[in-house]
């Protein structure tokens, strides 16, 4: 599996997260729409992954095992166990397992499928799609130095990705899994203001967009501490420590890190709730 663009990738599960994964892998060049395909029991996810990305979808989950060698569970948290089952016999020692759901965690993943199956659990988040993710990753017992390479040149394609101790992957999915959600509110916020301000909105929302992105590329390229470069923004009773001054009054901050935590505490809920009764496809 060193040859990344010959590995044929099935997506168990064909919504939103895996629609912005294979395309970021096309887009990436790690893969073509040849080497893909998808399942997915609801009509309308199937017709946008294959409109998205020219791969085939199909309602078969097995089927779409059988054909394929890295395996991507993409599938709700609650429907897991049973989607699971289905698939159980129909892996090989020949699959590498990628699960993406929320959650659910290795001990899972490998009573379910048999402790010799070789799984990574992740956590990639929307921007993939513009090859900008952040993930975290943690491999299965039974998974190799090799797989853990294909799972590492496959999420950094797509963006910034961590080796990290399974423990760590909720506080993933509440940070960057859920983060995106968090930075859009921020933007729409932004542009509320500048409206409020005079500011037509699509200058607004473009202006707060590429304050949010400059910001991040200044951040991740010079190193610096936040909390240095806010300071270099932040002059002595200028504008910016007014503006800084109502963010705290407003508890901006600590919201921030409380929706992290309450994020988190939900991907630990997720992996405790019972399952949904199986939905076999034929």
């Amino acid at each position: 599996m060193s040859n990344v663009p010959q590995v044929r990738i099935g997506f168990v599960g064909a919504g939103k997260m895996a629609t912005a994964l294979a395309q970021g892998w096309l887009q990436a060049g790690l893969t073509a729409a040849e080497h893909l395909q998808a399942s997915d029991p609801i009509l309308q996810a199937r017709n946008e992954f294959a409109q998205a990305t020219g791969a085939k979808a199909a309602q078969d989950n097995r089927q779409v095992v059988s054909q394929s060698d890295l395996i991507v569970l993409a599938v709700k948290p609650q429907t897991m166990q049973a989607v699971l089952a289905e698939i159980r016999s129909a892996l090989s020692a020949q699959h590498l397992i990628l699960s993406i759901a929320a959650g659910v965690s290795l001990a899972q993943l490998s009573r379910d499928l048999g402790p010799d199956k070789r799984v990574v659990r992740a956590m990639p988040n929307t921007p993939c799609l513009v090859g900008a993710s952040a993930s975290g990753y943690a491999a299965g017992p039974a998974a190799t130095p090799e797989d853990l390479r294909v799972v590492d040149r496959l999420l950094k394609a797509v963006g910034k990705a961590f080796a990290l101790p399974e423990k760590l992957l909720d506080a993933v999915t509440g940070l960057s899994g859920s983060g995106p959600a968090y930075i859009f509110v921020l933007i729409e916020a932004l542009s509320d203001g500048g409206v409020r301000m005079g500011l037509p909105r699509d200058v607004a929302t473009q202006l707060a967009a590429q304050t949010v992105f400059g910001s991040a590329k200044m951040l991740l390229e010079t190193g610096l501490h936040p909390a240095v470069l806010k300071d270099q923004v932040a002059s002595p009773g200028g504008t910016t420590m007014a503006g800084l001054h109502a963010l705290e009054r407003g508890g901006f901050r600590a919201a921030l890190i409380d929706a992290v935590e309450a994020a988190t505490n939900r991907s630990v809920e997720l992996g405790r709730l019972e399952p949904l009764e199986p939905q076999f496809h034929s």
